[in-house]
């Protein structure tokens, strides 16, 4: 090996060591700091640990390795058992660090560079999320955790069992238990991740941020929770409006996420009509923070997203959708996908938006087509907002978010034509 790369990977190794030393010394120092280790001292580790993987590789006895790794075991038990009886109780996230650190370092010295680098960020990420963490499991609810194991469960265990294969004639071709299963798992996924960010950052961290958030998980629930409000906290309208606005622009990028990652050919075509009819939601949320800014804060009720019966709800929903348009499109042709896409997107994006891309993907419909009905259906949904606000809601709220609303739909039916 040359002189330059043998110093490179042991360099790589002590600035990862420092690095997540430094983080350790943040954590824990100060005047009355009480670390067992700090950042030269990790720099020492990961360089010991690069230095015996090639005393261990040059005499060819791993045993070397596993020697160090005892050691630091051993100076780590130590360690612990001194914390505990100093103060009652004792942790091991320093101690467990140390180890990565060592294995960190035989990894630079055998030349995973990168994967090394990506373990040593991840780890000092990990280490400075404590508070962040620690906040998130005080969040979670015995429902949460149930949840998180219904999820698991579907994805892991029936969605692998399920033929992958259609079962029946046209119009029922379309009813592929596999594929139907495996977009529930997928819209789970993303609504599951967005309850977790709204956990991670609390929900009364602003009205606008709380508006943002939850748009990921529910934009209906955002809109009729804040439309409620403002009949009752009427100083407030302005900022509930721009929570709701912001949680139905948020759909916008969502539908494109999702599509992107189903279908990049569908995406785009999709992306420029349906990305400006968002630009314009976005714009016109702006122009509610500027106008007014919002430094109040507020709380929404959105229940945890996923349970088993709403998996099998959704799937029932899409499998039902994919039925209806199938049959539309065999009897009437591209305009009856069109009209059964509003209708669904009255309901629900989701649904429609998976199932255009299914066709799109397996040829059954065009493209354009596909496009088209997606559009419709979001412009749809858009609507039925506006038409949620406007009914629950308070006169001032109809009067804020009314510009807004028919900018949009406005918006996305030109484009829908032009595009």
């Amino acid at each position: 090996m040359p002189a330059s790369e043998l110093f490179l990977r042991f360099g790589v190794a002590i600035a990862i060591g420092f690095l997540i030393g430094l983080q350790r010394e943040y954590a824990h120092g100060g005047e009355n700091r009480e670390i067992m280790a700090g950042e030269r001292t990790f720099a020492l580790i990961g360089l010991s640990g690069c230095l015996t993987a090639m005393l261990a590789d040059e005499f060819g006895v791993p045993l070397i390795f596993a020697a160090l790794l005892l050691v630091y075991g051993g100076i780590m038990a130590v360690s612990y058992v001194i914390e505990f009886r100093r103060h009652g109780q004792a942790g091991l996230t320093t101690e467990v660090t140390v180890l990565v650190v060592v294995l960190i370092g035989a990894l630079c010295y055998h030349g995973y560079l990168t994967l090394a680098v990506a373990a040593g960020i991840v780890t000092t990420v990990l280490l400075s999320l404590k508070l962040e963490t620690d906040r998130f499991v005080r969040a979670l609810t015995r429902e949460d955790i149930a949840a998180a194991l219904q999820l698991a469960v579907i994805s892991a265990v029936i969605l692998p069992v399920l033929p992958n294969r259609v079962l029946f004639q046209p119009p029922f071709d379309v009813l592929n238990p596999f594929k139907i299963w495996l977009m529930v798992v997928f819209i789970s996924g993303v609504s599951f991740l967005g309850y977790v960010l709204m956990k991670l950052v609390g929900p009364s961290h602003g009205i606008g941020l709380t508006g943002l958030l939850g748009g990921l998980v529910s934009s209906t629930a955002v809109t009729l929770s804040f439309a409620e409000r403002s009949l009752r906290e009427k100083e407030l309208t302005r900022p509930f409006a721009l929570a709701i606005m912001l949680a139905s622009t948020i759909m916008f990028a969502r539908v494109l996420v999702l599509v992107g990652i189903l279908n990049p050919a569908l995406l785009a075509n999709l992306w420029l009509p349906l990305g400006l009819t968002g630009l314009i939601g976005v714009a016109y949320c702006l122009y509610l923070f500027f106008s007014h800014r919002i430094d109040q804060k507020g709380e929404i009720a959105l229940s945890n997203p996923f349970d088993l019966m709403s998996a099998v709800k959704f799937g029932a929903i899409y499998g039902l959708v994919l039925l209806i348009s199938r049959t539309a499109q065999l009897y009437f042709g591209n305009t009856g996908v069109y009209i059964s896409s509003i209708l669904s997107g009255l309901a629900d994006v989701d649904a429609i938006t998976l199932s255009m891309t299914e066709f799109s993907n397996t040829g059954s419909l065009s493209l354009a087509t596909a496009s088209d009905a997606i559009l419709l259906a979001v412009i749809s949904n858009t609507a039925a907002k506006a038409a949620i606000a406007s009914v629950t809601g308070s006169r001032t709220l109809r009067r804020v978010l009314f510009p807004g609303y028919g900018l949009m739909i406005l918006a996305g039916i030109a484009l829908a034509f032009l595009f």
